[in-house]
């Protein structure tokens, strides 16, 4: 009986502590209960990344990002835009790879 209070108790912690940090991501990301739409609630820099990744804006440099990367188009349905996101980060995968590789190969 004891253990189960325990394991309960210890559960209840661990929920307590990812329902914080949670808290804290959406308050870094500005996506709060405030926030209406996330374009209004998030930081300049995310929406710069957004845009970016958007191509509703010039290319934005991410740190870490993978270098010739392209945006997406902004024009055609959503489903097109999801698609061409999906195939620029596949694309940037496959070169960051193809990268490593050469590396590994070289004298």
């Amino acid at each position: 009986m004891l253990k189960a209070i325990f394991g309960l108790m210890s559960l209840l912690i661990v929920l307590a502590i990812i329902g914080t940090l949670g808290k804290k991501q959406f308050e870094a990301l500005g996506l709060s209960r405030d926030a209406t739409t996330r374009a209004k609630g998030q930081g300049a820099e995310a929406q710069a990344v957004t845009n970016a990744v958007m191509g509703r804006a010039a290319t934005v440099v991410v740190p870490g990002g993978v270098a010739g990367a392209t945006p997406a188009p902004v024009e055609g349905t959503l489903p097109a835009q999801s698609k061409a996101i999906q195939s620029n980060v596949r694309d940037a995968a496959n070169a960051a790879l193809q990268q490593g590789a050469n590396r590994s190969n070289a004298p």
